[in-house]
């Protein structure tokens, strides 16, 4: 039995970016960095930057797994999903566009500044507490047990990552 093809219309404004199907797994996470545990066990501040720190600190450990896997065009795919998403984001705050640029370029450096830092962390080359203090608190004093709950969370993420295959990641599934 054949299939219809897809109409002009269809193909003409449907999206076939390969990105587009990442769209699922950018999506958990960040569901998953704005789950209420990390403001109100973790004390993250539930600010725009809060919410930025702890939604990067979720897709940078995807992307150091999706890495390790050898997924690494998947990877430049998933940061342009989040590029996107941030464009759109500030613009929605009313930032314009002869500064949108640099936001978003100030957006992606720290990204990969706390791709670094995390990772050096979870090897075991740095201190977690540490890197989470300078990164997802941004210097702000915060009580031991709010650290502890989300250096622990963010361990045990690490861990249930590296037992899901490449597939299940790209899929959405992050255990």
């Amino acid at each position: 039995m054949s299939t219809a093809s897809p109409s002009f219309l269809q193909r003409l404004f449907v999206s076939t970016a390969p990105k587009d199907g990442l769209l699922p797994l950018y999506n958990v996470i960040v569901a998953q960095g704005r789950q209420p545990h990390w403001y109100i066990d973790g004390a993250v501040p539930d600010t725009l930057d809060g919410r930025f720190d702890m939604i990067v600190a979720v897709l940078a450990q995807v992307l150091m797994r999706l890495e390790q896997q050898g997924a690494t065009q998947e990877s430049v795919w998933l940061t342009e999903l989040f590029v996107d998403d941030m464009d759109g984001q500030l613009r929605q705050e009313g930032i314009g566009d002869v500064v949108v640029g640099k936001h978003i370029g100030r957006m992606v450096s720290a990204l990969g500044g706390r791709i670094s830092a995390y990772r050096a962390a979870l090897a075991g080359e740095a201190d977690m507490a540490d890197a989470l203090r300078r990164n997802l608190y941004r210097g702000a004093p915060v009580s031991d047990a709010a650290l502890a709950h989300v250096e622990g969370a963010l361990r045990e993420r690490w861990t249930r990552l590296g037992c899901l295959t490449r597939d299940a990641m790209l899929a959405g599934d992050l255990g």
